[in-house]
Formats: structure tokens, sequence, C-alpha cells
């Protein structure tokens, strides 16, 4: 596993779709479990009011003082709101419903779409030395979404193996477009996730189709399962490669982990 080579500094990926219950969150902390695993220092920013993030990597409500909140509107200090997980090498900057209000709090600052990326790029960040920095997006296009695809290299969207799946992505496609167009020329779409995939359903099979007859290699081959120690999980706080290493879901997190290194390294060549 150690062959292949971490990003020429953070990759920075934000897991992003405005539709909810898609897999999002699950994906963005099941795939730094993964990279961790390989022993790669990740960092997880719950940018999620909802804080689901935050939980199922262990972090308890009473324990979140300072936030993304804080580190977006009070220019708090890396030190103070960067935490560790149990997962060794799988650190998190935690959220409260407290950024709920961030939208509106931020709407006067004239670098308001760009607050995420200057947090994630100044120079206090060069001690922590992380491989890559996965942003956990709210499920709506609003400016906390638009702050870390400006913040980003990439998106990865999770598309859930269900009926209506493909609608809204066209929207989603759109907001990439623009934060390429306004702020972030070099943003690209790491690619496509189907989760929740059945292939016993014959819908399942179909969506999937129809995702790669219209998205073609944006659609990652790894595809993850409809899978019960996926959903359990998160009422442990753990990543379910520590809940159920050898688990169908778990194996899943592990190939979109090395499909993504090695997409990386073709793209360095």
């Amino acid at each position: 596993m150690s062959d292949l080579s971490r990003p020429e500094g953070p990759r920075i990926v934000a897991v992003a779709n405005q539709k909810g219950g898609v897999g999002k969150t699950t994906t963005a902390i099941n795939l730094a479990a993964a990279f961790a695993e390989r022993g790669l220092r990740v960092l997880v920013v719950d940018l999620d009011p909802q804080g689901n993030a935050s939980t199922g990597l262990g972090i308890e409500a009473s324990e979140r003082d300072l936030t993304t909140y804080d580190l977006l509107v009070d220019e708090a200090p890396l030190h103070d709101v960067i935490r560790q997980t149990e997962t060794e090498g799988l650190f998190i900057i935690p959220a409260t419903v407290d950024l709920s209000s961030a939208d509106i709090e931020l709407i006067s600052n004239e670098k308001r779409s760009f607050l995420l990326h200057d947090a994630l790029r100044q120079t206090a960040m060069d001690e922590f030395d992380w491989d890559y920095i996965l942003i956990d997006c709210p499920p709506s296009l609003n400016l906390l979404t638009v702050n870390a695809m400006v913040a980003a290299h990439s998106v990865l969207v999770p598309l859930q193996s269900e009926f209506f799946a493909l609608e809204g992505l066209s929207q989603l496609m759109l907001t990439i477009r623009e934060v390429r167009q306004t702020a972030n020329p070099a943003l690209r779409i790491e690619g496509i996730i189907m989760t929740m995939y059945d292939k016993r359903n014959n819908l399942s099979q179909h969506v999937e189709k129809d995702a790669r007859d219209n998205l073609g290699d944006l659609v990652f081959k790894t595809m993850i399962p409809r899978n019960v120690r996926v959903s359990e999980a998160p009422s442990y706080a753990v990543p379910v490669l520590a809940y159920d290493p050898n688990s169908q879901g778990a194996q899943a997190y592990r190939a979109l982990a090395q499909e993504i290194a090695e997409k990386s390294q073709q793209a360095a060549a």
C-alpha cells in the first residue's frame, strides 16, 4: 500500500450532493478512514450544521467547544479546532448547528466565498502534514458548499442507486461550472460514486447503467453496496472499517480509496 505516494501537499476533496440521504457523510467518514488505514494523514472538515460526520467519528456534541463555525466566522486558531479521532491518522474539525447561521452572518463579508480556502491554506497548516482533506458538505448548494468548492481541488459526488438519482445532478454540475468560472478554475470532478447499490435490484442496475451511459468515466468502477454494517457503524461512533473491517461496506471503501489514489498517480504522471 505504501507504494502509492501521497499527493503533493494535501489533496482537498469536497464531498458534495445537494440531495440528502445519498451517503455523503458516510462516504466522507469511511473514505477518510480508508486513507488513514493506508498510513495517510487525513483531516475531515465537517461543514454540515447537522454535524453527522463529527458524531460518526466519535466527537460528542458536548465536546465541540470550537468548530468550523469558529474557524470561518471568528478565525479561530487551527490548533484549537482540530480534533484527533479514535482512528490513528484521522482528524476532524467538528460542526454544530451554529453553522446553520453562517450563511447570514457571512453575507456582508466580501471574501465570504474564500474563507475556507484561506483557512485551509494558512501557513499553520504545514506542520500537520496532511495527505488528504475531505470536506463533508451540507445537503444544499449554499454559501458553505460554495466555500468547499472554492477551497477544494476536486468534488466527489455520492449518487444513490435509486429512482430520480440523476435528477438534481445537473444543478450540482452547473454550480461546479460557475465556481470554475468565477473563483476556482482548477476545480474538477473527482468522480461519481454509486452508493447504496443492491446488485439484486433491477432498479439499482438501471440507475448504474444510466449513470455510466451519461457520465462515462466520471463514474468510479467501485460501488458502495447497501450494507447493514455501514448503517450500524455511526451508532457506535466509528467508521465501518473499525466496526466490521471485513464487511462488504468496509471492503468497498478500501477499494474506493485505492481507485482514487491510482487516479491521482495517473494524473501526476
